[in-house]
């Protein structure tokens, strides 16, 4: 096989078309480019590899929530791959790819196959000058005029012993239509309807990943309100209790009504903030729920007790760039919707060339129709048919043009994409690693913080400060433990955006079948399927993007 270079001049064309022998000598060539998966830029190191929690060793990322350890998460990201139906449609999609590639593949036998039967009736005009011919659908298609006993011209004599009326049975058998795909129409065709089953796949896996990466974000902002909400829980009962203090002051004359009015104020403050970080929590149950596929509602059970935020492990290791090619799917599916993009080149430019093809019918016709099953009412027909829209080469041309730009566009959406994967994950690195920086000195903070209180209390408690000291160190306490609740928050965050921008989590469906039983069943009860409902698992050992498409 080799690839047909484009044409210079229509007389080239035209001299490779006709020439001897020209048609066997081109009947296993390719017309248009084949392709090639074009280069990109990557990084031969990320930028943090020197942190002390980032390695440079094989990134592993096969269940990387379970990194975490916390189990209600790893039944929250089952769930979710079970039930969302987000994921499900993208599964069917793969199903929907792979009939799709059988029609293709079907366009390289006879594109025409049919059944016909006709009965047709004519009667001539008396003061006519000649008889109008009886014809049928084979014969208007040919251009022949049946008239099998001389009766047409006895009409058109004048005969008066004709009746001027008459029919004709016809029964065709089968009427076959086959262009042969001598310059790759129908071969590229199937090429580019391998490329979007494998893209199907592809976006299927993309779906999992950010169903997975979503689940676990939104679990993880829920644990890091817990315990915003306890912290804010057990700073307002500190600050109820300096507010007793300051009450039993001003009663007894030692303190102001200014002391009384700023412990008040705290107080309101404090209690204010509550409410919002339950409804943020409301808000993040309501959305594992839809993730879940099922109607928002109180999912307690399934979160069962308040657990700590998710720890990280204490090495994350990265691989090296290059393996973000192979590992993200968005940029697989990119690559899968490049290639087929690039055979629909190869089908633009057929359209150059002539195409043949072979038609025939083969079928019985008579006049009456006891005679229609004789032996003598059998007939056949069967010739060449050639087509070449010679008149049409600009529009042809610029209809390639059109293809080729298509292509090109998406080599620079590629080559953009793989450049902003290589981004997301240096961002979620930096974020990682800045987050992990501030973990120690923030616990330091909050430890000086809770000793400033008690120290501001006791002197508020011997009325050597004002209560203004205590007021301040409360407040700054709060603030610290905030910070340190959302530092290990952020930290979580930055590890699950970091494994999602690398690719991870799509072996979660490896061995499975994509589509649900239930789902099936259904798609069974309407639609005849045939085996291929069942041709959607990926085996384990095979990597991802190169399972063969099922015909």
């Amino acid at each position: 096989m080799f690839q047909l270079s484009h044409p210079r001049t229509r007389g080239r064309i035209i001299t490779a078309a006709i020439a001897p022998g020209s048609i066997l000598l081109l009947a296993g060539c390719l017309a248009g480019p084949n392709y090639s998966t074009p280069s990109s830029s990557t990084a031969e190191q990320w930028m943090d590899a020197a942190h002390p929690a980032v390695q440079r060793g094989p990134a592993v990322l096969t269940r990387w929530w379970e990194v975490f350890n916390d189990p209600v998460l790893n039944t929250l990201v089952q769930r979710a791959y079970e039930n969302n139906p987000t994921l499900h449609a993208a599964a069917v999609r793969v199903l929907q790819a792979q009939a799709a590639r059988a029609v293709a593949v079907g366009l390289l036998f006879p594109q025409q196959q049919e059944a016909t039967g006709s009965y047709s009736w004519s009667q001539t005009s008396e003061n006519a000058g000649a008889a109008q011919p009886e014809t049928n659908k084979l014969e208007s298609r040919l251009g022949w005029v049946r008239d099998p006993q001389g009766s047409l011209l006895r009409r058109a004599m004048g005969d008066p012993g004709i009746d001027n009326t008459f029919g004709n049975w016809e029964l065709f058998g089968l009427s076959v239509g086959w262009e042969l795909d001598l310059w790759g129409r129908y071969r590229r065709g199937i090429e580019a309807a391998d490329a979007a089953v494998l893209a199907s796949l592809a976006n299927y896996d993309d779906v999992l990943v950010s169903l997975i990466a979503q689940v676990a974000s939104e679990y993880v902002l829920l644990r890091t309100l817990e315990e915003q909400r306890e912290i804010v829980t057990q700073n307002l009962q500190i600050q109820l209790e300096g507010q007793r203090v300051v009450q039993a002051r001003r009663d007894a004359g030692t303190a102001t009504d200014l002391d009384l009015a700023q412990s008040q104020a705290l107080v309101h403050d404090t209690e204010s903030q509550i409410p919002v970080i339950e409804a943020s929590m409301r808000q993040s149950t309501i959305t594992l729920c839809v993730l879940l596929g099922m109607p928002p509602k109180d999912i307690s059970d399934l979160l069962g007790p308040k657990r700590p935020i998710p720890a990280p492990p204490d090495v994350v290791r990265l691989g090296v760039p290059a393996e973000l090619l192979r590992r993200r799917p968005d940029i697989r599916r990119a690559e899968h919707q490049l290639a087929a993009l690039c055979a629909n080149i190869g089908i633009a430019t057929t359209d150059l060339y002539p195409r043949f093809s072979l038609i025939g019918d083969i079928g019985l016709s008579a006049e009456h129709f006891p005679d229609l099953f004789r032996g003598n009412s059998f007939q056949v027909f069967a010739g060449p048919q050639v087509r070449w829209a010679i008149l049409n080469y600009g529009r042809i041309e610029n209809n390639i043009r059109v293809q080729d730009a298509a292509f090109q566009a998406s080599i620079g959406e590629y080559e953009s994409l793989v450049l902003r994967a290589q981004g997301e994950v240096e961002r979620s690195v930096a974020g990682f690693a800045g987050a992990q920086r501030q973990i120690e000195p923030l616990t330091r903070s909050v430890d000086a913080a809770a000793r400033a209180v008690r120290v501001a209390q006791e002197q508020y408690r011997g009325g050597i400060a004002d209560y203004i000291r205590v007021l301040v160190a409360e407040q700054f306490l709060i603030t610290e433990q905030s910070r340190l609740v959302g530092a290990r928050g952020s930290v979580a965050q930055n590890l699950v955006t970091l494994y999602r921008a690398l690719g991870g989590g799509w072996e979660l469906r490896e061995g499975n079948d994509l589509v649900p039983v239930d789902i099936k069943e259904e798609m069974r009860r309407r639609t005849d399927w045939g085996g291929m409902i069942d041709s959607d698992r990926v085996p384990q050992t095979q990597p991802a993007g190169e399972r063969e498409p099922s015909s």
